[in-house]
């Protein structure tokens, strides 16, 4: 029995150390050992050296805007109720298509639904009787979303929509979306930036800019507080408070005149005809495009001498 035991002692050893061997390889280093006052500060401040964050901002203009019509038709066939519907918005479609896809985008689509009679139950409630046998007519809704890129043909693209008197518009929404050539001026511009604000605060405190440590296009590694112990280390930062605010407002009670009658309807546009030039320029309204924040950022690290 001893050469036996002698043969698992060395067995277990070489057991117990294989895990430590290991370990390192899958286990991930933490920024500091948990229970240690302060985290480890990275390379680059074994030395003197200051961390400048640029930052620019600019306000452009809104280049994409977008919004949506729908058009109803209603009849006793499913099918007659769609070509209703669809003759309503293949002229406008047409119309808004002739300015080029490049600069006026147009996407059409066709949805139907049953309309069931309807009947009161016990309650009173008026429900729909929802049997093949009782359906009395089809609503189809044909919606049109328009997408302008060419932010000059916004008006004109508008005033044909409602032009061509739609059942619903949605408001006009926009969105700004940069060019590579203005996202790399900002970057340029932000590490511009930074090397100014670096100099600047090296003259005022007596000392001397050196040469480049790090380059962050990020701006996270400027971010790295050493200086605080785990709890700050480990925050998110917070968030910002918000107050609620509470208006107050009055008004006198008065009896308003009555309203002049509305002038005459004019005579309804035949189905698929598309809108007139008379009718596109008096539905013309003044949409400006709104000036939208773009920003952008840099950590340039320099050593002092």
């Amino acid at each position: 029995m001893r050469p036996i035991r002698s043969l698992l002692a060395p067995l277990s050893a070489a057991a117990l150390t294989i895990p430590a061997l290991a370990a390192p390889a899958t286990a991930q280093t933490p920024p500091a050992t948990l229970g240690h006052q302060y985290v480890p500060a990275p390379w680059w401040m074994r030395d003197p050296v200051i961390a400048s964050i640029g930052q620019v901002r600019v306000e452009i203009s809104a280049n994409r805007a977008g919004f949506r019509a729908t058009f109803q038709a209603l009849d006793r066939s499913a099918a007659e109720a769609s070509r209703k519907a669809a003759d309503q918005v293949r002229a406008l479609s047409q119309a808004l298509a002739a300015h080029g896809a490049d600069k006026v985008r147009v996407e059409t689509a066709l949805s139907t639904r049953p309309l069931y009679e309807q009947y009161r139950d016990e309650a009173g409630n008026l429900r729909d009787n929802v049997r093949p046998d009782k359906i009395q007519r089809y609503q189809t809704e044909a919606s049109v979303q328009v997408s302008i890129r060419d932010i000059a043909l916004l008006e004109r693209a508008y005033a044909t929509v409602v032009a061509a008197q739609p059942t619903s518009i949605s408001p006009v929404s926009f969105q700004l979306e940069p060019d590579n050539a203005w996202k790399a001026n900002l970057a340029a511009e932000a590490m511009k930036d930074a090397r100014r604000r670096a100099e600047a605060a090296t003259t005022n405190a007596g000392a001397r800019l050196g040469t480049v440590r790090v380059i962050d296009p990020t701006g996270r590694a400027c971010q790295t507080d050493v200086l605080a112990g785990w709890p700050s280390y480990q925050s998110d930062g917070g968030q910002a408070t918000t107050l609620d605010e509470m208006v107050v407002t009055g008004s006198r009670a008065y009896a308003p005149p009555p309203p002049a009658p509305p002038p005459p309807p004019p005579p309804p546009r035949p189905a698929g005809a598309p809108p007139t030039e008379a009718e596109i320029e008096a539905a013309r309204l003044a949409l400006q495009p709104p000036l939208m924040t773009l920003t952008d950022s840099a950590c340039v690290v320099y050593g002092l001498s």
